[in-house]
């Protein structure tokens, strides 16, 4: 379907991580080159180091985050822009009291994800 709305696309909870939930916005069936995700992080949610086999380009529409890519760490924020290179490892973890949500935008490729700390 070519358009939808956001709100009745459903959430599922990322195992991985702490107060976290995904919604696969365009997965793989409707785009054939790359899946659009978005992702919402409670107040004192995160997600542990870990790497990804694809890149990840994510765009933060809402609330803070602390955000570990490699050996820098950042603090992100609405309407930054954020680019992980494939298999670097990266974690997140939410700063405030407003949930952290941002989309991100990735290959349509076998993606591995390994748990690192």
């Amino acid at each position: 379907m070519p358009v939808k709305k956001i709100n009745s696309i459903p959430k599922e909870n990322v195992k991985a991580g702490t107060g976290t939930a995904r919604q696969v916005l365009i997965g793989s069936e409707e785009g054939p080159n790359f899946a659009m995700r978005k992702f919402t992080i409670e107040p004192g949610g995160g997600m542990p180091m870990h790497t990804n086999s694809v890149e990840h380009e994510q765009l933060v529409l809402g609330g803070s985050a602390k955000v570990v890519i490699g050996a820098d760490e950042f603090v992100v924020n609405k309407d930054d822009v954020v680019f992980i290179p494939a298999g670097v490892p990266h974690s997140y973890k939410t700063i405030g009291d407003l949930p952290f949500e941002f989309l991100c935008v990735v290959p349509n490729k076998t993606d591995i994800v390994e748990i690192v700390s």
